[in-house]
């Protein structure tokens, strides 16, 4: 099967291209005289699969792009609190090459304006290093960026070096202000040196995607940068991104975005997907008209709006039923209130802090209702792609106190999201570690100079837990790969107060008061 994504991608360029406003930059001869009709649009996902449509092979100069890339650069190098004492992040209001600074400190208001944006650039770099030297790390990492090789184009360069009588009089102001120490022709060189850089719309969007990955880049797997810095420069596009169009681009597009005035525009929406377009017309703003409609449309049919609703914590819970155990004996197979019972909470999605609340407040809802001596908790982890720190800890606490309290807890965890070892485990380690200990004791006694091995090695003990100590909080009495352990144990009438927790029943379980309201929900995917 061909997939249609490249045909809805298709379907948004050609909307966005019905008319022709806007104009190239006309103040950089180059860029003045680029093809205005050019026009691309690419998505890239985090797992590196690219769709893209339009020219999304030309080149073009990433421009005012670079700002946002040499911002999580020096991030890297000096670490968030030095570079936001350089350089503020607040929205200056202004135009981007307006020369925004802060009134008593003299700071720059935001990295992505150009006075900003020249501050960042000399903090590339240990200090006295060559202008140089430290084109060529910007350079590096714009390319460990895109997954390739990257280079400039020397033609913008020159054409806007010849110009830059703007940025050469901020230099001037910044040097006269001591906000950067570097000769200011110099800093202005390698600056617009760094604007020139050639990338292609695909090479835009694998660098929005590495954004949008942790950073770490979707191709090559190199981690780029710390999600730290990568939260801080997300967080400065959002609100510094598009110059004094921000306001609007957050109310309307909704993610981190960032515009050059060479027709390129890329977006990340964290953990999904980068996206690039490419467009020389541009609006009042210096930012590609087309781009913005494009990523508006994006925005709108795709529900990428930063602001928009998640899925409801409830949706976590797929479904909880409950199973019986068959008798054992002959009192059970009279009474089966005497039979064990299982309560199998199968989870799905990514489990964070709201969504991992949930899952406690059903476990202590049914703990409540139940004796711990016949029932066991069964959490079923196999439609569940992704959990948190702070999710791990909290389901990892509630299984230690239902343990606590007398319940049994089997986890189904084959992809071992919870990173728990099972009682078992922990036989097995301590019982190694008394026969280690053992054998070490009798190669004493023969004279044996095989050093004391009381104390097993990581490598010796199972499950990374050395010496047989395992936090207590880390233990569950059974981990499977599947539920076949109760293959024989049969299903229960689920109580009414579970019914709400449970799959969406299928069509012609319809609400016989409203049977059009109850398809229209099950349509919709929605709870009962």
């Amino acid at each position: 099967m061909k997939t249609p994504i490249p045909d809805y991608l298709q379907l948004v360029l050609n909307y966005c291209s019905q008319d022709n406003p806007g104009e190239t930059a006309q103040y950089i001869p180059e860029l003045a005289d680029a093809d205005p009709d050019r026009c691309a649009l690419v998505l890239s996902t985090v797992d590196g699969e690219v769709y893209g449509v339009g020219d999304t092979d030309v080149e073009f100069s990433m421009q005012s792009i670079s700002k946002a890339f040499v911002y999580a650069l020096a991030l890297e190098e000096h670490g968030i609190d030095y570079v936001v004492s350089r350089v503020g992040v607040e929205p200056s209001g202004e135009a981007f090459n307006e020369l925004s600074l802060e009134h008593d400190t003299r700071r720059p208001l935001n990295p992505m304006i150009n006075a900003g944006a020249i501050t960042m650039h000399t903090m590339v770099g240990p200090p006295g290093i060559s202008p140089e030297e430290r084109f060529e790390r910007i350079l590096s990492g714009m390319s460990a960026f895109a997954g390739r090789d990257l280079s400039v184009d020397e033609a913008v360069y020159e054409s806007e070096i010849e110009t830059a009588y703007r940025n050469l009089a901020i230099a001037n102001m910044l040097r006269n202000y001591r906000v950067i120490e570097d000769r200011p022709l110099d800093v202005v060189r390698g600056y617009v040196r760094q604007c020139a850089i050639k990338v292609t719309t695909r090479d835009l969007a694998l660098m929005a995607a590495t954004l949008a990955n942790s950073g770490v880049q979707p191709i090559t797997g190199e981690q780029v940068i710390g999600p730290d810095n990568v939260r801080q420069t997300l967080s400065v596009m959002m609100s510094c991104g598009m110059y004094d169009g921000a306001g609007d681009w957050m109310s309307t597009v909704g993610f981190p975005a960032k515009s050059g005035v060479g027709g390129g525009l890329i977006g990340a929406l964290p953990g999904q997907v980068g996206i690039a377009t490419f467009s020389p017309r541009l609006d009042k703003h210096g930012s590609s008209l087309r781009g913005v409609r494009m990523c508006k449309r994006l925005s709108d049919d795709m529900g990428l709006h930063i602001m928009s609703a998640p899925a409801p914590a409830h949706s976590v819970v797929r479904r909880y039923y409950l199973l019986r155990a068959p008798p054992s004996n002959a009192v059970q197979a009279i009474d089966i209130a005497e039979r064990p019972t299982a309560g199998v909470l199968s989870l799905q999605g990514t489990i964070r802090f709201t969504s991992a609340e949930r899952v406690l407040r059903v476990l202590t809802d049914r703990s409540d209702e139940t004796s711990a001596s016949k029932y066991t908790f069964v959490l079923d982890f196999r439609s569940v792609y992704h959990l948190d720190k702070v999710a791990r800890r909290m389901l990892r606490e509630a299984i230690s106190r239902l343990r606590a309290q007398g319940f049994k807890v089997v986890i189904v965890d084959p992809s071992c999201l919870l990173e728990m070892v099972s009682v078992e485990d922990v036989v097995e380690s301590r019982l190694l570690e008394l026969e280690v200990g053992a054998l070490s004791e009798s190669r004493s006694r023969d004279g044996d100079a095989t050093p004391n091995a009381t104390t097993p090695t990581e490598e010796t003990t199972p499950n990374g837990y050395p010496n047989g100590k395992t936090k207590v909080s880390r233990v569950v009495d059974a981990i499977e790969d599947d539920l076949s352990m109760f293959e024989t144990w049969e299903r229960v009438e689920t109580p009414d107060s579970m019914r709400r927790l449970g799959p969406r029943p299928s069509f012609g379980q319809a609400d016989a008061q409203s049977p059009q309201r109850s398809f229209k929900r099950w349509m919709n995917d929605e709870p009962y």
